[in-house]
């Protein structure tokens, strides 16, 4: 069968058909490829699946305040409010899953005061790590949106004004 891709602007292919995987084969990251497809079945991923691996992995590391831009965490919060509202742990990450790889995007807020290219290095290396491990996909991106920073004393005021 003939490998096919769809086309991410700006960046790297997201193969959607390919070979199976071959068990022993391993990534550069070092871990064993599994098997997704075979003569008994597929397994298919979902990208909400991807998403929620993704987002908690990013939320993992120390430094990120939150996922999402300023609207999709206003909108969490009022989420949050209502009775037996759920926080959302796949807001801010987009992503685009084939059968062999996946990408991901993610918005993030920044905690003030840490560097901001070694927070991205480690929560992509995070991401990267997680999502692989759980799920056999190559991830073969991982961009990162650094959309506000988080100032404590930010969260003093807006709660004396409520």
């Amino acid at each position: 069968m003939p490998d096919t891709t769809a086309q991410r602007s700006g960046s790297q292919a997201v193969e959607k058909e390919g070979a199976e995987r071959v068990p022993g084969q391993q990534r550069s990251s070092g871990t064993e490829v599994a098997r997704l497809s075979s003569d008994r079945g597929r397994t298919s991923i979902a990208d909400g699946v991807v998403a929620k691996i993704a987002g908690i992995a990013a939320r993992d590391i120390s430094g990120v305040y939150a996922l999402g831009s300023g609207a999709a965490r206003a909108f969490a919060a009022v989420r949050q409010r209502v009775p037996g509202g759920k926080p959302n742990v796949a807001q801010g990450v987009s992503v685009e899953v084939g059968e062999k790889q996946c990408a991901v995007d993610l918005a993030i807020v920044v905690e003030y005061g840490v560097p901001i290219a070694e927070l991205a290095a480690a929560v992509r290396e995070n991401v990267i790590s997680s999502v692989e491990r759980m799920t056999a996909l190559e991830v073969v991106e991982v961009n990162i949106a650094v959309d506000d920073i988080h100032i404590e004393h930010e969260d003093d005021k807006e709660r004396q004004l409520q």
